[in-house]
């Protein structure tokens, strides 16, 4: 499958952890991740799968929304709630007035230190392998820019905020700041990223939704790929076998050949609808490749334009001559590169997504 899926990331995973569980769900190695969430952290958790994984590039220096909650009163060696105490702790009771004197420190472009826990690496060795061998972390401090920062409320010693940053930011390290400007100390305790780039909450799903969404999908293609039964046959065998399994009558009590099916999680009932608003099949869980990367135009190709394209060659792309890059697309869904102007309104697939060895259908 090649598509773009947003994930959920639940707290205690590392973002590495989830890629691993989406390519045991997808049944498939080529997934990647479009930018790290700390384990503690939840959220939009952007993955890319298959050839689309060569799209990574154009988010690097995606900019990010993010809400949380900074704990005043002391500080922590990890900058947040999973570290250990590094102050002594203090009584805290936090005034809004003083809170939104202290974020208006943290708008704009601002100097700040990366976490000694952090994937920063200090002569190619990451910061955080040496702070776990409890070795001296030399960072330097680097410049950032926090386009929106604000306070959602303030309840005893913790604030409420969200923030709106530029690829590179540490929200770790500015509740770290905040706690060294009032001279009591503060960590992040929770954090929950709401938006990469284009991709939203709205857009997101967790990993039992894509697991169920899985299983749907390979029920679907199972039956058909056999002959029609009646709905009652399937639910039939399948307790059959657990019945053998387990030496216990295989008919299910109460139920006869006659009786309509029992459901499974994630099953769809004869009108097609799903218990608790499940997707139908687990390429509805994709995110529409016609929403990728809003900032470059897109162009559907002919038939005889993407056999072009597929094959990396050049293109005469006149609806689209004043742009510099454009999508290329072959019907609806099928994103097949990303094309760049080299003269006139001639465009060249710098990037191929879909080449003339991958099936149309595999595209989502």
């Amino acid at each position: 499958m090649n598509g773009v899926l947003i994930v959920d990331k639940p707290a205690g995973l590392t973002s590495h952890d989830v890629v691993n569980r989406v390519r045991r769900i997808l049944g498939q190695r080529s997934v990647g991740h479009l930018g790290t969430l700390d384990p503690m952290a939840t959220g939009v958790l952007p993955l890319v799968t298959g050839s689309l994984t060569r799209l990574a590039q154009f988010y690097t220096s995606a900019e990010k929304t993010y809400e949380g909650t900074v704990r005043f009163g002391f500080s922590t060696d990890t900058y947040d709630a999973e570290g250990e105490p590094t102050s002594v702790p203090q009584q805290v009771v936090l005034r809004a007035e003083d809170v939104e004197a202290l974020a208006a420190h943290f708008r704009g472009m601002i100097e700040q230190m990366p976490p000694p826990f952090s994937a920063k690496k200090i002569h190619g060795v990451p910061a955080y392998k040496l702070a776990r061998k409890h070795k001296e972390v030399v960072l330097q401090p680097v410049k950032v820019e926090i386009k929106e920062f604000e306070i959602l409320g303030v309840e005893g010693d913790r604030a409420h905020f969200r923030a709106r940053v530029a690829s590179g930011t540490y929200m770790r390290s500015v509740a770290h700041d905040m706690g060294q400007r009032l001279a009591c100390g503060a960590h992040l305790e929770s954090l929950r990223r709401t938006a990469v780039a284009e991709f939203t909450l709205a857009d997101a799903h967790t990993l039992e939704q894509l697991a169920a969404a899985a299983r749907t999908s390979g029920r679907e293609a199972a039956r058909a790929c056999s002959p029609r039964l009646p709905p009652w046959a399937d639910r039939k065998s399948q307790a059959t076998a657990e019945g053998q399994q387990n030496g216990y009558s295989t008919s299910p009590e109460g139920t006869t050949e006659n009786s309509p099916p029992v459901l499974l999680a994630g099953e769809a009932t004869e009108n097609g609808q799903r218990p608790g608003g499940t997707p139908e099949l687990l390429a509805d869980l994709f995110f529409h490749p016609r929403k990728l990367l809003p900032q470059i135009p897109s162009v559907t190709a002919d038939e005889a334009n993407a056999a072009r394209i597929r094959s990396g060659r050049t293109v005469n792309l006149p609806e689209l001559s004043r742009a510099r890059q454009v999508k290329v697309f072959y019907g609806q869904r099928e994103l097949i590169a990303i094309a760049t102007r080299v003269a006139g309104t001639l465009f060249h697939p710098g990037i191929v997504l879909c080449g003339a060895g991958v099936p149309a259908h595999e595209s989502l």
